[in-house]
């Protein structure tokens, strides 16, 4: 049950073409953020965690931090959309390879998706996320993840 192949190798290959370093962490599976912060010894709130919806009839990946909560009415409003919807398990499998939890916080090239990043996010010094499988986490620099995932960045999450 270790990383999903081509995901996990597309986030290597991309942090490798742009000499980044990071720490990567082997662990339990983790199901819940609060699970994967306590497995890499890391606070809840620098966790990305990654959500694919349905933006209209657009799929966009949305990355926001695992201590917030997603304020589906910021982006309804930030897309000029009235439908939202999440991925199911089903539709996030036939696109991602991936089961719920182990989506990387990457659009392309590392997925095929418009990635947007909430300002949660952005006010850490450093981003842990799930590589590719409930197994594998990496934690990297902030501004190198900002600088290699090209996001767009707007407010879209809510206190818990």
């Amino acid at each position: 049950m270790g990383p999903t192949p081509d995901v996990y190798r597309n986030i290597k290959d991309l942090l490798a073409s742009h000499a980044i370093s990071y720490r990567e962490l082997t662990h339990a599976p983790t199901r819940t953020s609060e699970e994967s912060a306590k497995a890499r010894g890391e606070d809840l709130s620098i966790g990305g965690k990654a959500i694919l919806l349905k933006v209209g009839d657009v799929f966009r990946l949305f990355v926001l931090s695992a201590a917030r909560k997603l304020d589906s009415r910021k982006i309804r409003e930030h897309f000029g959309e009235n439908k939202l919807r999440f991925a199911t398990p089903k539709e996030l499998q036939e696109m991602t390879t991936l089961v719920p939890g182990a989506v990387p916080p990457f659009g392309r090239p590392v997925t095929d998706f418009d990635l947007c990043v909430d300002v949660s996010v952005t006010k850490n010094s450093k981003i842990a996320f799930n590589a590719g499988s409930l197994t594998t986490s990496i934690i990297m620099n902030m501004e190198d993840y900002l600088k290699i995932a090209s996001p767009e960045v707007f407010e879209f999450s809510a206190e818990q």
